[in-house]
């Protein structure tokens, strides 16, 4: 961890390397992971942003401003020094629909993928990176940052249709879609003996089991896995704990719909899926940049 940010963490001040943030809460202990882990363990890291925008971009100098939020962080966007140290954003979209999760509603979700943890913390060190940062912190509202790994998902049914074989293709009005989930298990009950780490391994064989059945029905309906991510640490949140990032992309909301609605889907949605989990977000978003299955080969091999 950097100086400044040792004595942030020391005088609980919401700032890093000198840059306020008064969009969430860092988590000073994954921080300290991202800067110290040993180059020979070290290897890339693919860090998933949810972002609410203020309304208006409020500058924490007090200067008056036009911007929306959304505006202002577009000024903030970050490319010059994401390029210096080798990271790459390989998704970003707009928020169409928030399903499920109710606060905060989210506008925006996107994934960039560093070289090594430490590049993260090397980004956030950079000239260029302080002097934008501003931006930031005017527009967003409140953010959540999640350092993840990619984990190998399900391979499906042998036969898998080409996209316009399927029920409901893309269309002009009705183009693809990533349906995005973000998942805490659930880690049972304090006054019960089960550990928690039992209660968790309870709850993925929950989530395997429904994963089991309903990418049988997905793929028939032409979604495709684009990455499935466990959640390795929050370096920006709310103070709670998320385990997993799901990334499914859909020919057509219509396709997403069908799987919803799909009968024995939802009965073992109810029986494993609800069991398994004590909070999500689930958001179908329109993607703008969307590399992300691409992204996953090499340590999915």
């Amino acid at each position: 961890m950097s100086e400044s940010a040792q004595e942030a963490h020391a005088e609980g001040q919401g700032s890093v390397a000198g840059l306020p943030v008064r969009y969430g809460q860092i988590d000073f202990d994954y921080a300290l992971r991202l800067s110290t882990t040993p180059e020979e363990e070290d290897g890339p890291v693919w860090m998933v942003n949810l972002m609410r925008y203020r309304h208006t971009a409020e500058y924490s100098d007090g200067r008056e401003s036009s911007l929306s939020g959304r505006e202002a962080d577009d000024a903030y966007a970050p490319l010059e020094s994401l390029a210096a140290v080798g990271a790459e954003v390989v998704f970003f979209g707009d928020v169409e629909t928030q399903l499920l999760g109710d606060l905060p509603p989210w506008d925006r979700v996107a994934v960039v993928k560093y070289p090594t943890r430490r590049s993260f913390i090397d980004m956030q060190e950079r000239k260029e990176f302080k002097e934008q940062h501003h931006h930031k912190d005017a527009g967003m509202e409140a953010t959540i940052i999640l350092g993840c790994q990619p984990f190998a998902h399900p391979e499906g049914p042998e036969i898998i249709p080409d996209l316009d074989q399927v029920p409901y293709p893309s269309t002009a009005d009705d183009p693809a879609v990533m349906v995005v989930h973000v998942i805490a298990f659930d880690r049972g009950d304090s006054d019960l003996e089960q550990s928690v780490e039992e209660s968790v391994e309870e709850s993925v064989e929950h989530m395997t089991a429904y994963q089991n059945h309903a990418v049988t029905v997905g793929v028939a309906n032409g979604v495709r896995i684009a990455g499935w991510f466990n959640v390795e640490g929050t370096i920006v949140g709310d103070g709670r704990q998320w385990d997993q990032v799901r990334f499914n992309a859909f020919p057509s909301r219509e396709a997403f719909m069908t799987v919803v609605m799909d009968p024995e889907r939802l009965a073992v949605q109810a029986e494993h899926r609800e069991t398994a989990m004590s909070d999500t977000y689930t958001m179908i978003v329109r993607p703008l940049i969307n590399n992300i299955a691409n992204s996953c080969t090499e340590e999915l091999r």
